[in-house]
């Protein structure tokens, strides 16, 4: 698909998107294109409002004004049917995993897929069999609860979830918090080639700058609620951005900590 400029449209497009909470602006006219099965790495310091714009595309918080495009067309003029059709096409890796303590872990696999009716509980077994091996664990894994996995172990059956649906979006979101250096690299190993299995276009939000450059190809920072500057994932750190220099070094002096004593 190609806009009339020529070039190719953003899988996902956001314009002048606006968002406050009892007053405070959060996201201060956001734009952004993401390109098709690319992996965009978006940054920015806590509470810059990188959460919040992620859960206005995935519909779960209303921006106050702007535009959402997912394949050219404006989620936020969509019919209730319409946008749970879009949101079936994306998937999710949550902070903390989400699991559902109360679910052997096969079925929080396939949770999506049997709340849907889209597969029975036999078959979903065996499902989940097979994607549990796509993220390097063992199909007796299934049978085991949540809190029975270490933290790595709960990050893979997460990503594992988040794409049995075999979605052509995912979200992630710090998928390596909690998680040591070496854990941390192999689950963003995973992601690259899952992301890659899949042909998806991936968004994930990270304060880990190793991370960042390897899962993803682009790159944003969120700076007082407005994208500041987007380029390649490999730059971070020799932008010429000093706001974005300053947060991929974790250098205390800059511009952000001069806000800050303002």
């Amino acid at each position: 698909m190609r806009d009339d400029g020529g070039a190719a449209t953003p899988k996902i497009r956001l314009r002048g998107l606006r968002k406050a909470f009892n007053g405070k602006v959060v996201l201060d006219g956001i734009d952004l294109d993401v390109r098709a099965r690319r992996s965009m790495v978006i940054l920015g310091g806590s509470g810059s409002g990188k959460s919040v714009m992620l859960k206005c595309v995935i519909g779960l918080i209303e921006p106050d004004e702007g535009v959402i495009e997912i394949d050219g067309r404006n989620v936020l003029a969509m019919s209730r049917r319409e946008r749970e059709a879009v949101n079936d096409r994306i998937g999710m890796l949550f902070q903390n995993g989400a699991l559902f303590d109360s679910l052997p872990v096969w079925e929080n696999v396939c949770f999506k897929l049997l709340a849907q009716g889209r597969i029975d509980r036999r078959a979903a077994r065996d499902k989940a069999a097979e994607i549990l091996a796509q993220v390097g664990l063992a199909p007796s894994v299934g049978d085991l609860y949540p809190a029975e996995l270490s933290g790595g172990m709960q990050k893979r059956v997460a990503l594992a979830r988040a794409i049995a649906a075999q979605p052509d979006i995912i979200f992630f979101d710090e998928p390596t918090t909690g998680l040591d250096p070496i854990m941390g690299a192999v689950i963003d190993g995973l992601i690259v080639d899952v992301v890659r299995r899949l042909g998806a276009t991936a968004v994930s939000i990270t304060h880990d700058m190793a991370s960042a450059r390897r899962i993803g190809d682009d790159a944003a920072m969120i700076h007082r609620g407005r994208i500041v500057w987007t380029g390649p994932a490999a730059s971070l750190g020799q932008t010429g951005n000093p706001i974005v220099d300053q947060f991929a070094r974790g250098e205390r002096e800059g511009p952000i900590q001069m806000e800050l004593r303002r």
